[in-house]
C-alpha cells in the first residue's frame, strides 16, 4: 500500500521534522510510494489518517504518543494497520512495542509489514492506547506539556518535582461492577500499556492484548518516601511497595475528591468522573518481527 506519513511538525520541539528527511531517504531508496501530510493538531491528524485509509493508503504517524493515540483510537476496528515512527519526547507506546527510536530503523519496521493486534482503551467515549492517569500523574502531565523548553528526558522529572512541591492527598473511588474501592493518596492509573512519561513503567505487568486494564493506585505516604520510590517506577519495582495497589478490570468507573483532569497518551482527554472500558484487540500496529526461537 502507498504510505501516508502523518507528521507533527512541532513534536519534540521540532526535532521530528528534522528527522523527516531520513525517513524520506529510506522510502526513496526502496522506491516506496508515499506522501507527507503535516498536521495542525490532533483532530487534523486523525482526519487525514482516515482520509488516507479511504484512499487505499497506510497511515504512518511520525509524532509522539498523543497523535499516535488519537489516530490509533480513530482507526480501532479497521483492518488497516497503523505504522509508527517515534517522534515525540516520550514515545512510550513504541518503547513497549519494541519499535526502534531511530527513524531509519523504525521505517524499516513499517516496510517489513509485521503487525500485532492490540487493545484500545476508552474513557468517557475518548479513545487511547496507553495509560489514563488521574491525580498526581495527571497534574504532572499538565506541567510537562507546559514545559516546552525541556527535552523529553528531563521534562517529566521536572514535572514530578514541581507537582510534588504543591501536592496534597486526594480521595479516589474506583467502582468495578458492584464493588467500590476507596483510597486516599496520590494517583490512580488505568493502564492498557506498561509505560508512560518517557520510560516510567507504572504498570510493569500490563499487556496490550489481554482485554483488561491494570489499575495502579498509589496510596498515602510521606513526600520524602514518595520521592525515594520515584526512581523505582523506571524499573517497575514500585508495585512491591505497601502503599501501591494493583488489580485488573475490563471496565470501571473512576471519581475523586478533587476536579482532576484526565490525561492519556500525554493529552488532556476529559474530566472526572470517568467511565472506562477496553476494546479488545481492536487495532493492528506494525511492529518488529518476533524473535525466532
Amino acid at each position: 500500500m502507498p504510505l501516508a506519513l502523518i507528521v507533527n511538525p512541532s513534536s519534540a520541539g521540532g526535532k521530528t521534522l528534522k528527522r523527516l528527511p531520513q525517513v524520506e531517504a529510506v522510502l526513496d531508496a526502496r522506491r516506496v510510494d508515499f506522501r507527507v501530510q503535516r498536521t495542525k493538531g490532533l483532530e487534523h491528524g486523525v482526519e487525514h489518517a482516515l482520509r488516507a485509509i479511504d484512499a487505499g493508503e497506510l497511515p504512518v504517524v511520525m509524532s509522539g504518543d498523543g497523535l499516535v493515540g488519537a489516530v490509533g483510537g480513530a482507526m480501532a476496528g479497521s483492518d488497516v494497520p497503523l505504522g509508527v515512527i517515534p517522534g515525540g519526547r516520550g514515545n512510550d507506546l513504541a518503547r513497549v512495542l519494541g519499535i526502534p527510536d531511530g527513524p531509519e530503523e523504525a521505517t524499516e519496521v513499517v516496510l517489513a509489514g509485521h503487525s500485532r493486534r492490540i487493545d484500545v482503551g476508552e474513557v468517557n467515549g475518548k479513545r487511547f492506547l496507553g495509560i489514563v492517569s488521574v491525580g498526581f500523574d495527571s497534574e504532572a502531565s499538565r506541567r510537562a506539556n507546559e514545559a516546552r523548553f525541556l527535552p523529553g528526558d528531563l521534562v517529566y522529572v521536572y514535572a514530578a518535582f514541581a507537582t510534588l512541591a504543591r501536592w496534597k492527598p486526594a480521595g479516589f473511588t474506583v467502582r468495578v461492577d458492584d464493588e467500590r474501592i476507596r483510597l486516599s493518596g496520590y494517583s490512580v492509573s488505568v493502564a492498557n500499556s506498561r509505560a508512560y512519561g518517557g520510560g516510567m513503567f507504572i504498570a510493569p505487568d500490563a499487556e496490550l492484548d489481554d482485554g483488561r486494564f491494570d489499575v495502579v493506585a498509589v496510596g498515602e505516604g510521606g513526600k520524602l518516601r514518595f520521592l525515594a520510590n520515584l526512581p523505582k517506577v523506571f524499573k517497575g519495582t514500585h508495585v512491591d511497595e505497601d502503599e501501591v495497589t494493583v488489580f485488573r478490570a475490563s471496565h470501571l468507573e473512576l471519581s475523586a475528591s478533587k476536579s482532576f483532569p484526565v490525561y492519556a497518551d500525554g493529552e488532556h482527554l476529559t474530566e472526572l468522573p470517568a467511565s472506562l472500558r477496553v476494546l479488545p484487540r481492536a487495532l493492528d500496529v506494525l511492529v518488529p518481527a518476533p524473535a525466532e526461537t
